[in-house]
């Protein structure tokens, strides 16, 4: 390999993972960060033979041919699968975040049950009215693909006393009360959404699904946007079927995310998210559930290991798997 080969650039980078990464990374190649994904770098071809990216980078299909690894600082590995089965060395990031994103998760419908987004809005008036919370405790809560993350969700609804049950294709956790899928979701205060996208279940909580839930149940999602499509959420949100709704991704997150940076929210993907923002038991964050200290700690540990392995192995440590990429949530 070339000393020029050995360069690597890194797409999608916010200023602590970069810091994080320089620390650790050691004097054997040049490195090169961009904040926002490729397709908003105006690059026609790839700067570098090793590149790096997160979730929103569209990665063009001539690349694929000029690349000799791609490390995808992700959990997830969805937008990667027509690069699969080429000739490309093609890692992730299987462990770094799933702590972080379940408290995330916690977060989210904690908040919404508490009902602290219309709270805020009334303290310009110190008013009481409208905003009786509910409590933790007691209450059942369905979570949607039990991998790493899900199982960390599990983990924090049961210590809060709530009543957890899991749904998944296989039953790894001995721990977890596991429903099928097709099974009566009339029951639930709170559905979390933890599964790998895949080409079987997008839109998988369609509007049949939020017809059968709890009226007044709060659905959040930390996996992937395109499994609940916004104009499904915002139907059953003004249908009362659902009572508070915690998004951290997003339908067509790519264009979105570009549409948002821009200031350009003129767009259908940014046009569906504001109206979703205009509802009074909406929390929406901008795919920041993995983003905390510890977390990018581990991230950058891992980014440097994959890469430095590939440096000097020729491959990584932790490889995508071929033709099993989308079974179950953020193993």
């Amino acid at each position: 390999m070339t000393p020029a080969a050995r360069d690597v650039v890194f797409y999608e980078v916010f200023a602590e993972e970069e810091e994080a990464i320089r620390r650790q990374w050691p004097a054997k190649s040049g490195i090169r960060f961009y904040e926002n994904t490729i397709q908003e770098s105006g690059h026609t071809d790839p700067p570098a033979r090793i590149i790096s990216i997160r979730t929103q980078s569209i990665l063009p299909a001539h690349w694929a041919q000029q690349l000799d690894a791609l490390l995808t600082r992700s959990t997830g590995y969805d937008h990667l699968v027509a690069f699969i089965d080429m000739n490309l060395q093609i890692g992730y990031l299987p462990e770094y975040c799933a702590r972080s994103v379940a408290e995330h998760a916690m977060l989210l419908w904690t908040a919404l049950l508490k009902k602290l987004p219309a709270a805020m809005n009334n303290m310009s008036s110190f008013s009481r009215s409208g905003i009786t919370g509910s409590e933790l405790k007691g209450k059942r809560l369905l979570v949607v693909g039990v991998g790493h993350i899900g199982v960390e969700v599990a983990r924090l609804g049961g210590a809060l006393g709530m009543h957890v049950q899991g749904m998944d294709i296989e039953h790894r956790h001995s721990a977890i009360e596991y429903v099928e899928a097709g099974a009566d979701v009339s029951c639930y205060d709170v559905i979390v959404c933890a599964m790998n996208l895949t080409a079987d279940n997008h839109a998988f909580f369609d509007q049949a699904f939020f017809d059968a839930v709890k009226p007044g149940c709060i659905f959040i999602n930390i996996a992937r946007g395109e499994m609940s499509p916004h104009d499904v959420l915002l139907a059953a949100l003004r249908n009362g079927r659902l009572g508070g709704v915690g998004l951290d991704v997003f339908d067509n997150e790519a264009e979105l995310a570009c549409e948002l940076r821009e200031q350009a929210g003129t767009g259908a993907a940014a046009r569906t998210v504001q109206a979703l923002e205009q509802h009074p038991n909406v929390i929406l964050t901008p795919h920041n559930a993995f983003n905390t200290a510890e977390a990018t700690a581990r991230k950058a540990e891992q980014t440097v290991r994959q890469l430095t392995g590939f440096l000097d192995n020729g491959r990584f440590v932790w490889s995508v798997p071929a033709h099993r990429s989308m079974q179950r949530a953020h193993r």
